[in-house]
């Protein structure tokens, strides 16, 4: 089984945000290390939780510090954008590390409605466009022609090159199944946003109404969990706490900052928060690096996939380098020089 990563550039209380960026730099490249197969950066908007706006930059500075892993984003919100200035700026990441990029898309605004418009006028009719953006992102970044009658046709992406980026489909819904079935494309499905409500519906819809393409005679599914690993049960529930408190949060529709173990335990939970937070515990994965790989295990072997790709959000950035290193192990990933991974 591969092991991915995806990183939100996570702020975390009492630092800086741009920490997170610089966090995210280093963290690719340990992960690397490690034997991770890809990393993905994640875009969200005018959020005091997540300080990844610009993946395509992030993706830019991590490529040209890595040597192996793939770099992507998970992913750009199609629809805020121009489908040429997206093609361009992955076909210039593309040059940058050959072989080496993924463009993950989806259609979610990855912010509020407001922030949707700021980013766009067109925001609230742009997300029925994305098929046909999608279409033309394709195009554009394989160095193909668009369909007779385009407009654009005879525009052209630059720089081209003999390789291009390996376009994915994200997804949390039925929605994203379908669109990259009808494209050949890959597809992920976010079972951490969903808590697992719809994955198996969704990946199924996907593999039975999927259309081959030249590069993917094959669907080519994956899946994106939140996960923590660490020494002790006691160790990964304590920081399991601060996702507790953050996901309470999230569910009003309130994004802050992730908070620290310590606030998380100075909390004054009332009896609904505990309620939920004992049926949130019931799905999440969290534990020893035995009992965490053991559940990513039983994922891919339950929804078919090869490849999971893992969100941890802690405090503590040394815990969260930690708990991608222990889930390495646990796992068997191989490191660069071909040993298991170890710290």
């Amino acid at each position: 089984m591969r092991l991915s990563v995806l990183d939100q550039s996570t702020v975390v209380t009492g630092r800086s945000p741009d920490a997170s960026i610089r966090e995210s730099l280093a963290l690719a490249r340990h992960c690397e290390a490690l034997g991770y197969h890809r990393y993905w950066c994640a875009e969200h908007h005018n959020s005091e939780s997540q300080a990844g706006t610009a993946p395509e930059i992030l993706i830019s500075a991590i490529a040209a510090t890595t040597s192996r892993i793939r770099v992507g984003s998970a992913g750009v919100m199609l629809p805020h954008y121009s489908a040429l200035k997206v093609a361009e700026q992955f076909r210039v990441l593309e040059a940058i590390a050959p072989g080496r990029i993924d463009l993950g898309l989806g259609r979610a605004p990855g912010s509020d409605g407001r922030t949707a418009y700021a980013l766009n006028p067109n925001a609230a009719t742009a997300a029925d466009q994305f098929p046909a953006q999608l279409r033309d992102v394709l195009a554009w970044t394989a160095g193909e022609k668009l369909p007779e009658g385009h407009p654009f046709r005879e525009v052209r992406a630059q720089p081209g090159g003999p390789t291009v980026p390996e376009v994915w489909v994200l997804g949390s819904s039925d929605y994203g199944a379908q669109v990259a079935a009808f494209f050949g494309l890959p597809y992920c499905f976010a079972h951490f946003i969903t808590d697992g409500n719809g994955t198996a519906q969704a990946l199924d819809l996907y593999r039975r109404t999927y259309r081959p393409s030249d590069r993917h005679p094959e669907p080519h599914a994956g899946l994106c969990v939140w996960a923590v690993a660490a020494e002790t049960e006691e160790a990964a529930d304590r920081l399991f706490s601060s996702r507790e408190l953050w996901r309470l949060g999230r569910d009003r529709g309130v994004y802050t900052a992730l908070p620290s173990p310590e606030e998380a335990a100075a909390y004054p939970y009332s009896a609904v928060e505990r309620a939920r937070i004992a049926r949130m515990r019931e799905t999440a994965l969290f534990g020893t690096p035995e009992k965490v790989s053991g559940q990513l295990r039983g994922l891919a072997q339950t929804h078919g996939v090869d490849e999971i790709a893992i969100l941890t959000t802690v405090h503590d950035q040394q815990a969260r380098r930690r708990s991608y290193t222990l889930l390495a192990e646990a796992i068997g990933l191989r490191t660069v020089d071909g040993a298991l991974a170890a710290d």
